[in-house]
């Protein structure tokens, strides 16, 4: 029998370096059945199993084959590959650890312990572990590529470029180091670079995770719209085959389907931040003290986030709610920031710590409610909140749609940027404010300087339309209704953003392809914000993009008295403009279609007197709901005491209408 089981494994190895593994698998099987703690038998099966991808079977046997021998490197190795292919990253950690210490000069050792190391989201370590394996292997591209990942994350993009260009040295057909470079380039602004890059990455593998909509949104930053639409096919047809086509946050941008932004957000999710802990169980007891209030952003500082929220921060009452920041950015020394960190009671800084640390200190804190202000943009962590930070975790502002992950348990957002024949699309419970569901300041400075249309190239007589969205906002059927309007007014201009030197001069290349003046676009330059409300004063109308609207932009113009004109869109991004003119009590400036959109706009370049009533009703939008931070705090407030209410109860989230 032993003599029968020794050469039955040997024609299974034979059979797999032939290529015939599911032979090898079987005969392998059979073996096990008589032998079961045969270490060879058990070694090599799960490492065919890793190459198939079918890790959890692969650490099952392997977990096996270790406790038989537990010095031998390479099921150390691979068992530590399976771990973390299953998610399970700091089993993982322990088998590549041991691996290291079992042979320090172990290249795959050091690697792993990287790579696992950078998916709970520790970059600063991870990065002297790619460094140590770099020391006994300088040649291997795929450490050069994840060190650069890792300082990319740390926001050091300069060196991350020359990690990058290494691993293209050693590797030039390395896919993902041509797609990190090019997104650390877009980071940089080095544009038309970023494109050349992505387009190589295509070239060698179209089907590389969320490469096709990375490529796509690069295009949209630079407004080249030449083969958009077929790019956007590519994009949508992979979702809906369930491939990982698009990120969320770029797609947001051009789709006008609901469903599809569900599907992007729950492919994304699954892929890059699934759950990682079991669901924490709701607080059994009742408490007398305040609810515990977390707040995790990345961008407590000067931007557009902090300036909507600051009022809120203010408001909150203290003595319903003790209120934590957790600080996953950085502090720019700006008056803002100055502003902010005296409402809470409590700062934690959490940009240093990896995901699994910070949900650590979040869940040791005992946070009963964190709001994740970030969702998919800026300075994402998402990954804390996939690790079950607090019982309750909420999507708020910085990200207008689903997350499309089960660990989310609220959205707060209003009927009209989700109607409730929308809610289907979001995975998260939506919990309804009255009035608009974006909170505003009443104390952004607006400067006194007197300036004057010519300092910034506008023409002293004319009708100025504006719109200082960024540049991936705008649409070429969009851009074909603003053209049609300049054609239609006479000595009219448009005011845009200047966003990136790529993206301006193709908008005018645009123009004049739809014979217009390219003269007739004016580019305006990034401002503070109290001189950037300021010059909004030499605009007369703002014209909004879709199907992504002006969100900051939007209460921007409107606060500075300018009004703005929308058109009703399909999706939570489509619909904020509208949520805000309503509220700031201008409902005539949300049109029901493009065409009425174009007709509005025309019409009021014709009728100053109608500018100049909505102009006057803006003047005192101040007093409306949308400028009202102690109202809105009193709102959102009452949504935080249900959900809570709710789960003092043991009831499960729900939709909430307050």
């Amino acid at each position: 029998m032993p003599k029968f089981r020794t050469g039955l494994f040997d024609d299974a190895l034979s059979a797999f370096r032939s290529g015939e593994s599911a032979r090898a698998e079987a005969m392998l099987s059979h073996l096990l059945e008589v032998q079961p703690q045969h270490f060879d038998g058990l070694k090599l099966l799960g490492y065919m199993q890793g190459l198939e991808g079918r890790a959890s079977e692969a650490a099952v046997v392997l977990e096996k084959a270790v406790l038989i021998q537990p010095r031998d490197l390479n099921v150390r190795l691979n068992l530590g590959k399976a771990l973390g292919d299953c998610g399970r990253l700091h089993d993982a950690i322990v088998h590549f650890r041991q691996a290291s210490v079992l042979q320090p000069s172990s290249f795959g050792a050091w690697f792993g312990l990287g790579c696992m190391t950078s998916a709970l989201g520790r970059h600063a370590e991870a990065l002297e572990l790619f460094s140590q394996a770099l020391a006994i292997d300088a040649t291997a591209a795929s450490a050069w590529c994840n060190r650069a990942n890792s300082l990319a994350s740390l926001l050091q993009h300069v060196e991350a470029l020359a990690d990058y260009d290494r691993a293209l040295c050693s590797e030039p057909s390395l896919t993902t180091a041509w797609s990190g470079k090019a997104a650390t380039l877009m980071e940089l602004g080095r544009h038309e670079e970023a494109r050349q890059h992505y387009d190589r990455a295509l070239e060698l593998d179209p089907a590389l995770p969320f490469i096709a909509g990375q490529a796509m949104h690069l295009s949209m930053l630079c407004c080249e719209w030449s083969g958009l639409q077929a790019r956007l096919d590519i994009v949508t047809k992979a979702l809906t085959r369930g491939m990982r086509s698009a990120d969320p946050f770029g797609f947001q941008a051009i789709s006008t389907d609901e469903a599809e932004l569900k599907a992007c957000a729950e492919i994304y999710a699954a892929d890059t931040f699934p759950p990682v802990s079991p669901t924490m169980t709701q607080r059994r007891t009742q408490r007398s003290e305040r609810i515990k209030l977390g707040y995790l952003c990345g961008e407590f500082r000067n931007q557009a986030t902090s300036v909507l929220m600051a009022g809120l921060y203010e408001m909150h009452d203290r003595d319903r709610f003790e209120l934590f920041a957790f600080d996953s950015g950085w502090n720019d020394g700006s008056a803002m920031r100055k502003r902010i960190e005296p409402t809470f009671e409590h700062w934690v800084p959490i940009a240093k710590l990896g995901d699994d640390q910070a949900a650590d200190v979040i869940r040791g804190l005992d946070i009963d409610i964190l709001v994740n202000l970030n969702g998919y943009f800026g300075q994402v962590r998402q990954g804390v909140f996939a690790r079950r930070a607090a019982p309750l975790q909420v999507n708020f502002l910085g990200f207008p749609g689903t997350l499309g992950a089960e660990y989310m348990d609220y959205l707060i957002a209003d009927p009209i940027v989700i109607p409730p024949e929308s809610r289907r699309h979001y995975t998260e419970k939506i919990a309804y404010l009255a009035g608009s569901y974006q909170p505003n300041d009443l104390n952004r400075e607006i400067s006194t300087k007197k300036r004057e249309r010519s300092e910034f190239g506008l023409p002293e007589v004319g009708f100025v339309y504006c719109c200082f969205n960024n540049s991936y906002k705008i649409v070429p059927d969009m851009f074909d209704r603003w053209m049609r309007i300049l054609r239609q007014v006479d000595h009219s201009v448009l005011w845009l953003l200047r966003d990136n030197p790529l993206a301006s001069e193709n908008l005018r290349a645009e123009a004049a392809r739809r014979d217009v003046d390219p003269c007739r676009l004016v580019f305006a330059e990034r401002e503070p914000l109290p001189e950037h409300l300021a010059r909004h004063g030499n605009a007369d109308l703002f014209l909004d993009t879709s199907p992504y609207n002006a969100h900051t932009t939007a209460s921007d113009a409107l606060y500075a008295g300018l009004p703005l004109l929308t058109v009703r869109g399909n999706t939570f991004p489509g619909r904020v403009a509208e949520s805000l003119l309503r509220a700031a009590g201008v409902p005539e400036l949300v049109a029901p279609d493009g065409d009425t959109y174009e007709r509005i706009a025309i019409d009021l370049a014709n009728d100053p007197a109608s500018l100049d009533a909505l102009r006057r009703r803006l003047s005192i939008a101040q007093t409306a709901a949308l400028f009202d931070p102690r109202g809105y705090a009193r709102r959102i407030e009452a949504a935080y005491v249900e959900m809570f209410r709710r789960l003092q109860a043991g009831l499960p989230p729900a939709h909430l209408e307050l």
